[in-house]
C-alpha cells in the first residue's frame, strides 16, 4: 500500500499541519494516485487559484512487481511555473518536467512541489508498507 499525505503551505502557516489531506493505494498493478487542482481527477487537491499547479501535476503509478513510481506530467505550458523535489531521508533530488523517478520498496519520504513566484509549496509525504 502506498500512503500519501498533502499540506498546501504558504508562507504565512509554515510549519502548520492543520488540512492536511490523506489518499492511499494498495500496491497492486496499474493502481494510481495524482495530485493536481482537478478534484474529479486527484485523489489529492490543491487550491484552485494556485496557478503552478497544474489541474494533474503529479502521479503515483504502481508497476507490475508492486512498486511505485513518480511522474510529474507535463502540464500545457513549456515551461513550468513550480519545480518539483523528491526528498528521501538525508538525499534530495530534483524531479525533471515531464520525467518519472522510482520510489523505494518500503520506504517513505516527501515530494515538495514549490511555486518558482511565491513563497508557496504543496508538500505529500509517502509512505510505501510491503
Amino acid at each position: 500500500m502506498l500512503e500519501l499525505t498533502m499540506a498546501a503551505v504558504s508562507a504565512a502557516e509554515a510549519g502548520a499541519t492543520a488540512g492536511m489531506l490523506m489518499a492511499d493505494a494498495p500496491s497492486e498493478p496499474g493502481a494510481l494516485l495524482r495530485v493536481g487542482r482537478d478534484r474529479s481527477l486527484c485523489r489529492l487537491s490543491t487550491p484552485d487559484d494556485w496557478l503552478f499547479v497544474s489541474r494533474v501535476h503529479l502521479e503515483f503509478s504502481c508497476a507490475q512487481d508492486g512498486t511505485w513510481q513518480l511522474t510529474w506530467l507535463r502540464g500545457s505550458l513549456p515551461e513550468p511555473s513550480s519545480e518539483v523535489r523528491l526528498t528521501i531521508g538525508e538525499h534530495a533530488q530534483p524531479v525533471p518536467y515531464g520525467g518519472s523517478v522510482m520510489l523505494p520498496r518500503g520506504g517513505s519520504g516527501e515530494v515538495v512541489i514549490q511555486d518558482r513566484t511565491a513563497p508557496r509549496s504543496v508538500n505529500v509525504g509517502f509512505y510505501h508498507e510491503v
